[in-house]
C-alpha cells in the first residue's frame, strides 16, 4: 500500500468547471489562469484539478474595497 503525505489527505480539489462556477467566470478564463501560473493546478490525465485553498487564496488576494 502506498503512503499518502499527511498534508494531502485534507486537500480538496476542484475541477475547472467548479472553479469557474465559484469565481463566476468561464472555463477558458480558468484555463488561462492555470497556464499563466496565476492559479496552481495538478494535471490528472488530460484534465486539471485546482486545490480549493488556491482558489480561496486567489480570491482573497484579488479582493479590494471600493469607495
Amino acid at each position: 500500500m502506498s503512503k499518502t503525505p499527511d498534508g494531502l489527505r485534507e486537500v480538496r480539489f476542484l475541477t475547472v468547471a467548479e472553479v469557474a462556477a465559484v469565481m463566476r467566470v468561464s472555463k477558458m478564463t480558468v484555463y488561462r489562469m492555470v497556464h499563466s501560473g496565476g492559479l496552481p493546478a495538478v494535471r490528472v490525465g488530460r484534465s486539471f484539478r485546482v486545490p480549493e485553498k488556491a482558489v480561496q487564496d486567489y480570491l482573497k488576494s484579488a479582493f479590494f474595497e471600493a469607495g
